[in-house]
């Protein structure tokens, strides 16, 4: 009699199934986009401040006045005349000594950034120049050029020419050689090699210095309007000195303020219209 042996084969467990790989998250590392109105966050959380502060009594009127006190006192100022006589004084005297002192920056720049010999006869002058403070000079152009208002726009074209040829000519002195070696190969004209490598190389240094002499310019005016003259913001808070009127010269210093942000956002403006195929934090 034959015996039948039955095998039970007990099947393997199958094998589990991998467990699927985790995604790391990125971690942004830039800013973000930009906040609508970003710029003037600042000044009206100050606003803000100096309202509540005038409203809570915790400001002296007769040393700070209030926002609307001085808001009146602007009303007032342009009412009878004064305040736009005097504007107009200062953007005139800031569009002619910013339009020489853009001139001569960039003339200066590209002759020291582009020939060795234009390096070594301006740039020493300008360094040195920049060295010596700008409204030292201010007794020494009155004898040259008179008490008019000759010496305010020469004063105020130094003031803006020298960061403008600063940040240019470092911007120009720091374009890779490699790109003037790929001209060359090229075999592109000098004319040429400017419109299509230094122009572009340079406009990044030159646009932070065109902010910087805008700035300058405002600066200067606020002193050299205070020295004989007998108009603009600058006359107009000098005379308020004299008389105690606080509100203003608060007006006077926001009217400059406002100027000077205005101005720096056309620039910036005008930087990334102009810079556009540059990728950055900024935009």
């Amino acid at each position: 009699m034959t015996t039948v042996t039955t095998t039970t084969t007990t099947a393997a467990p199958a094998a589990a199934a991998p467990d699927p790989p985790q995604v790391r998250r990125r971690r942004r590392l830039s800013p973000g986009r930009r906040l609508p109105a970003a710029r003037l966050l600042g000044p009206l959380v100050v606003l803000a401040l100096w309202a509540a502060a005038s409203a809570a009594g915790r400001l002296d009127p007769g040393a700070i006045p209030a926002p609307w006190t001085v808001v009146r006192t602007a009303g007032h100022l342009w009412t009878e005349g004064t305040l736009p006589t005097d504007v107009l004084t200062s953007l005139e005297r800031a569009g002619y000594g910013f339009a020489i002192g853009l001139t001569a920056g960039v003339l200066l720049a590209l002759a020291s950034g582009l020939s060795r010999t234009g390096e070594a006869l301006i740039d020493g002058t300008v360094q040195l120049n920049r060295a010596i403070p700008t409204l030292g000079l201010i007794p020494l152009f009155i004898l040259w050029l008179g008490i008019g208002e000759t010496f305010k726009v020469a004063i105020i074209a130094i003031v803006v020419y020298i960061p403008i040829y600063l940040n240019t000519h470092a911007a120009l002195s720091g374009i890779d050689s490699r790109f003037v070696e790929l001209a060359e190969v090229q075999g592109l004209s000098r004319l040429a090699f400017v419109r299509q490598v230094v122009i572009p190389g340079a406009l990044p240094g030159f646009f932070v210095g065109l902010r910087l002499g805008v700035t300058g310019s405002w600066l200067g005016l606020v002193v050299l309007e205070q020295i004989n003259a007998t108009s603009g913001l600058g006359y107009l808070m000098f005379q308020a000195q004299n008389y105690g009127q606080s509100d203003v010269i608060l007006v006077g210093l926001l009217i400059y303020g406002v100027f000077g942000l205005v101005s720096d956002s056309v620039v910036r403006l005008i930087e990334r219209r102009v810079l556009s195929w540059r990728r950055t934090l900024s935009n």
